[in-house]
């Protein structure tokens, strides 16, 4: 049976020969047919090719155990990952959109747009398909394993879809409706450019909350209440605290029991609230529970 690691590195290895061949691709087809917008396009399969760089890197040492430097494992160095794919993403959508800009300035300016060659359109069209395609498996894959990195490489991989979309838009509409359409390209990057903007933002702000020890959300942690409460001989959880470890959770909660139990039930009972927690958040979970008799 496959490891967790193998698997993401399967996935990603998958993505990144996908990635080098549309790029390559991309870049002839974009020199080749005279295409502004499809070479932009191939700089941002580029920076996804950069990304699956960066996923390899930190999944090996995100799935190492705990050890006396790490006590909690090595998983916030799958969020790094996460935090610094955002980044990449913020990149692309920043030179998508600056690029954008000045088009539409110099064509306002009165210059005119050198329409593109059909190759760079069949470009973009076979690049949205394999994108789309590499986004479904990946993004199916990260909720499978669980992987915030791998969710958030599946998200790169659409927005060079959506980017390619854009591209399509624009070199169509200059090859099939005439020069003064041209426009269309700067046009559609900057709305591409913006919707790139908002992914990055969602997933910076996942992962810089994971690093800043956010809680886990409020139903989840009025789930974790539930389970506990659900024990007849355990009372008033509170104190509790959530925390995500990249793929895992961190739960530490005070529970009361009645006072005059043996030390033996008190532990057995704890013991099982955790396996119950386990079951149902992953096994592994980490879970601290501090016992406290009833007043």
């Amino acid at each position: 049976m496959m490891t967790r690691e193998k698997e993401i590195y399967k996935v990603t290895l998958v993505g990144s020969a996908g990635n080098a061949a549309l790029l390559t691709f991309k870049f002839i087809a974009g020199v080749v047919g005279n295409s502004s917008a499809m070479i932009a396009d191939a700089v941002h399969s580029l920076s996804d090719f950069v990304t699956d760089i960066v996923v390899l890197l930190f999944v090996s040492i995100s799935a190492k155990p705990q050890d006396q430097s790490h006590d909690y494992g090595h998983g916030k160095f799958e969020t790094i990952a996460t935090f610094l794919i955002g980044l990449a993403l913020i990149g692309a959508a920043a030179g998508i959109i600056a690029s954008g800009s000045m088009k539409l300035a110099a064509w306002w300016g009165g210059d005119e747009l050198e329409a593109p060659g059909w190759i760079a359109l069949w470009a973009a069209l076979l690049s949205i398909l394999i994108k789309e395609l590499l986004y479904q498996y990946t993004a199916r894959k990260g909720r499978l394993l669980d992987s915030q990195v791998m969710i958030a490489n599946a998200w790169h991989h659409r927005s060079d879809a959506l980017s390619s979309i854009g591209a399509a838009i624009g070199i169509g509409g200059a090859i099939w409706l005439g020069q003064h359409w041209t426009v269309l390209d700067p046009l559609a990057s900057i709305i591409v450019g913006l919707m790139l903007v908002k992914v990055a933002y969602e997933l910076l702000k996942t992962s810089i909350g994971e690093l800043t020890e956010c809680s886990l959300p409020g139903e989840m942690e009025q789930e974790i209440e539930e389970i506990i409460q659900s024990f007849a001989d355990v009372q008033e959880p509170h104190n509790l605290r959530t925390r995500r470890i990249g793929n895992r959770i961190a739960i530490e909660v005070h529970i009361r029991m009645d006072g005059k139990l043996p030390l033996q039930e008190v532990h057995e009972r704890a013991t099982t609230i955790e396996h119950k927690l386990k079951e149902r958040f992953g096994e592994r979970t980490h879970v601290t529970l501090h016992m406290e008799p009833i007043k």
